[in-house]
């Protein structure tokens, strides 16, 4: 099953978080299941904040990615189209909120999880918690507005 990832056209793969074609990058990859959307994403080494955490940066880019392939996914489906059709939706991030749970453990894998909170016009806002080891150590909300066609190079 492909990511909603793999769907972005090549001019708009390339952000750090989920753009397939940057190597440097997260390449995170988000799916739905069911009603919510997943990602999961395993930090490394140099995503320490202090021995053994996870730097709140990291946090705030996986919620922040994760809510915009949400927030287009999620179009698609309102629209009952496939994700590989044309006009392709690509979001931007209009606003993002994150509240720190709890410090976030360097090591396990981590489980971004995504509900859609509302869809209105060009904008959808996600709702999305990142959880290690089954415990919620981040909370955001994402407010998505669809990208001008004009924004690409």
């Amino acid at each position: 099953m492909l990511a909603f990832q793999d769907y972005y056209p090549e001019n708009v793969a390339h952000c750090y978080g989920c753009g397939r074609l940057n190597e440097q990058g997260h390449q995170i990859k988000t799916y739905w299941e069911g009603d919510e959307t997943v990602t999961r994403f395993t930090p490394r080494p140099e995503h320490t904040a202090i021995p053994g955490f996870v730097y709140g940066g990291l946090l705030a880019s996986l919620i922040d990615c994760h809510g915009t392939g949400t927030a287009a996914a999620a179009m698609y489906r309102a629209e009952n189209r496939a994700m590989d059709s044309l006009p392709a939706f690509r979001f931007v991030t209009g606003s993002l909120h994150v509240d720190y749970l709890k410090p976030t453990p360097l090591g396990p894998t981590l489980e971004i999880r995504g509900r859609v909170k509302e869809i209105k016009g060009r904008k959808v806002i996600v709702e999305a918690t990142v959880y290690a080891d089954g415990i919620a150590t981040a909370r955001g909300e994402i407010v998505a507005v669809q990208m001008p066609e004009s924004f690409t190079a």
